[in-house]
């Protein structure tokens, strides 16, 4: 009977690890933290988002420079297949509100739970507080948690440790240098789905930290990319959110260039220029600023509030100048927060490392999955759905060599 060896215990791994089990190979996960799946579960706490329902000419992009390189391995696991493989485990989904999918329960300890035990009747060996150190000649060196060391030897090996963005959970992105040291082009590990920096006056964090900005449009100055609808929400250092993260990249590749990004804030995207014009004419004698724009176009204090923290001058009084400051709020990023805050984190293994199946050029055998790949993607269920099929693939790759 061949052997396999998964390196870590996360979406990624499971997936390949159940894969190549029931293929009929021997299989043992390597899992540094007590117990598997730990990134999962903590996802769970928001409602377990697997993946999401929008039809592919949608859901591709979201995957942005890596698109092409990932569609071949959401035909082989795309999200309909993600949702029949959870109904398997007794987990059956349904689509939200959003579009996103979660399962009926609401919860990833059911889900989990189903699943190691399916991995356990198949066979599945989980070495938990083991951790992977390096290679020994061709052997994996693993380190127990009183510090002794094995190398352990397989017919082939798939890793799957994650990237750097949840270091208290395993992925810390402690492989880089040693696949680094072996030749393997890493692009460096950077945060992503992360909250930005912005120098919020004292008197405005004080006031609305914590709030949300309800109903706005995101968008990069001078990106040309489309404004993101969604909500996002005011911390005490900056901004966070879904519109936030779905543009993340291209708020990276600003500050890359620049130090600094210029976020415009589209305070009423439902609305045009002209329809704010016109509401804003209504304006009567006795209305202050705030009055007029609550009353007139249902700004909230907040709303009102990011109006005058991004511009020195007093707020026009002219309807149609007002509009178009209502449009488009500046603010300005001058960073992001740090790589263990971030849901995510991009970059990771250099595409041109892996051929099709996902094995590594320079070390025949040997396959990678999950965020360890350079590849990034909003929050909305693309994050766990590219994980779940980059270790479908890896572990179909890895039989097909054993089959070589």
């Amino acid at each position: 009977m061949s052997a396999a060896t998964v390196v870590g215990g996360g979406p990624a791994g499971l997936m390949a690890a159940e894969v190549l089990a029931r293929a009929g190979v021997a299989v043992t996960v390597h899992d540094r933290m007590p117990s598997p799946a730990r990134k999962l579960l903590l996802a769970g706490h928001g409602g377990l988002n697997l993946t999401h329902s929008e039809d592919r000419d949608a859901f591709l992009p979201r995957y942005g420079t890596s698109a092409e390189r990932l569609a071949p391995m959401l035909e082989v696991f795309g999200p309909d297949d993600l949702r029949d493989w959870c109904a398997g485990l007794g987990e059956p989904t349904f689509v939200g509100s959003s579009g996103r999918v979660f399962p009926r329960s609401f919860r990833a300890t059911p889900l989990v739970r189903a699943w190691l035990s399916r991995l356990a009747d198949l066979g599945v060996r989980i070495e938990r507080r083991s951790r992977w150190t390096g290679w020994t000649d061709e052997n994996l060196s693993l380190t127990d948690v009183d510090g002794r060391q094995d190398d352990v030897s397989s017919d082939v090996t798939v890793f799957a440790l994650g990237g750097a963005s949840w270091p208290r959970l395993g992925s810390d992105g402690g492989w880089v240098g040693t696949f680094s040291d072996r030749g393997v082009t890493v692009a460096p590990l950077r945060p992503a789905n992360v909250g930005m920096r912005v120098g919020w006056s004292a008197r405005f964090a004080d006031r609305f930290e914590g709030t949300p900005l309800k109903h706005v449009a995101l968008s990069v100055r001078g990106d040309g990319g489309p404004a993101v609808p969604g909500d996002a929400m005011v911390t005490r250092a900056g901004i966070e959110g879904g519109p936030v993260y779905a543009i993340g990249a291209a708020i990276r590749g600003a500050l890359d260039h620049a130090g600094e990004c210029v976020l415009e804030v589209d305070l009423r995207p439902a609305l045009t220029v002209g329809q704010l014009t016109e509401r804003l004419e209504r304006r009567r004698p006795k209305d202050s600023v705030s009055s007029w724009l609550r009353r007139t176009i249902g700004l909230d204090p907040v709303g009102v509030a990011l109006l005058r923290e991004s511009h020195d001058a007093a707020l026009p009084a002219h309807p149609a100048t007002m509009a178009t400051r209502v449009k488009s709020v500046p603010v300005v990023v001058t960073g992001t927060m740090p790589i263990e805050k971030a849901i995510s984190s991009a970059g990771g293994i250099a595409w041109s490392e892996v051929d099709d199946t996902l094995m590594l050029r320079r070390l025949p055998g040997t396959f990678v999955a999950g965020e360890m790949l350079d590849w990034e993607a909003p929050t909305g269920g693309y994050l766990l759905q590219a994980s779940f099929s980059t270790g479908v693939v890896a572990a179909q790759g890895a039989l097909a060599w054993l089959e070589r």
